[in-house]
């Protein structure tokens, strides 16, 4: 401050006005000085505009009204779920036909008592007996049945498209079929919710369908064709 009143009274010499005038103008100028200064060391407050019915509006707003259907989500890879399928149905030809040879060629062939000491643990079992016979049969063709239900239910819970209704008001889910053909269902947008959120997402966003049993996944490998719309409609968690 004192550099600037002797700045201010060098130039007033200089100009040959007198000291006393320059002196009160000086003060008034120091005064006006300060508060800039003081304005400019605050940090700036955001200035909230409101309209005239004294609400704000959001940075953006997204119509879900659409006036014809609209792809949310798409994610195209047949050729894995046909692999897969073909996996599935492999195993289940495998362990169903190890389950019949189970049943068929394993023979009674009972141990003598006089030979246990001699024999290990597992020489000492006779498969060939009701119970291990049936019991091997049974947990071949449940092994096999197993990994083809649930190859099928995980093509048939792979989303393949997710179409945004025209009107905004359902969801049509189109899912892989485990014979290539694929599966559509329209579902009211009140009926599904998310799990998680785009951004949490790592793997797998689940979707909860009311009244369905499981979880319809979208692959993060896919591609969201409208964010915005998807966050505001199918991407919703909702409570049932």
């Amino acid at each position: 401050m004192s550099y600037l009143l002797n700045l201010i009274v060098k130039k007033a010499e200089i100009c040959c006005i007198p000291l006393p005038k320059i002196r009160g103008l000086s003060i008034v100028s120091f005064n006006a000085v300060g508060r800039s200064a003081a304005l400019l060391s605050k940090p700036a407050i955001p200035i909230i505009v409101k309209n005239k019915h004294n609400f704000c509006t959001r940075v953006y707003d997204v119509n879900t009204n659409v006036s014809k259907d609209v792809i949310l989500y798409k994610y195209e890879n047949p050729r894995f779920y046909k692999i897969l399928n073909l996996f599935g149905i492999s195993q289940f030809i495998f362990w169903t036909y190890l389950s019949h040879f189970a049943f068929t060629s394993l023979k009674d062939a009972p141990v003598e008592k006089k030979d246990y000491v001699d024999l290990a643990w597992y020489e000492r079992i006779n498969l060939g007996e009701n119970k291990y016979r049936n019991g091997i049969s049974i947990m071949c063709f449940v092994i096999g049945y197993g990994l083809l239900f649930t190859v099928w239910m995980f093509t048939l819970r792979s989303v393949r498209f997710l179409i945004l209704r025209k009107g905004g008001k359902d969801v049509a889910l189109v899912t892989y079929g485990p014979f290539g053909h694929n599966r559509i269902m329209d579902i009211p947008l009140k009926h599904i919710s998310a799990q998680q959120s785009r951004e949490t997402a790592a793997v797998h966003l689940p979707l909860k369908v009311r009244n369905r049993s499981l979880f319809y996944v979208l692959d993060m490998r896919g591609e969201f064709k409208n964010p915005k719309l998807y966050d505001y409609t199918a991407g919703l968690n909702r409570r049932f």
